[in-house]
């Protein structure tokens, strides 16, 4: 008989969340976490190929094996580069006149 640990599968939009807890055997990969979850049938733009997979907010390889309690969290695609999108925010800015007497 296998140990059975407790886990999670997260997979974030912009305007919700799915979590689903599972059970399953020890020695489960984040990616066996995935499929067994059935999160892809509910969303069917998650590209198990392109999609990077983290444990609570850190990038995991697909074969990483999963401990008691972890969170795999399926990762979107950026649409805007984060270094592009401050640059575009800071252009936005207006800057402060001060008065240096």
């Amino acid at each position: 008989m296998s140990k059975l640990i407790d886990i999670e599968v997260a997979y974030a939009l912009p305007w919700s969340q799915d979590l689903r807890h599972l059970r399953v055997p020890f020695g489960t990969s984040a990616e066996q976490a995935v499929q067994f979850s059935g999160i892809c049938k509910v969303f069917p733009e998650i590209d198990q190929l392109h999609n990077n997979l983290g444990i609570f907010g850190k990038l995991v390889k697909p074969d990483t094996i999963l401990r008691n309690h972890d969170r795999v969290e399926i990762y979107r695609p950026l649409t805007v580069d984060p270094k592009e999108n401050r640059r575009r925010r800071a252009g936005a800015v207006v800057p402060i006149k001060r008065n240096n007497k």
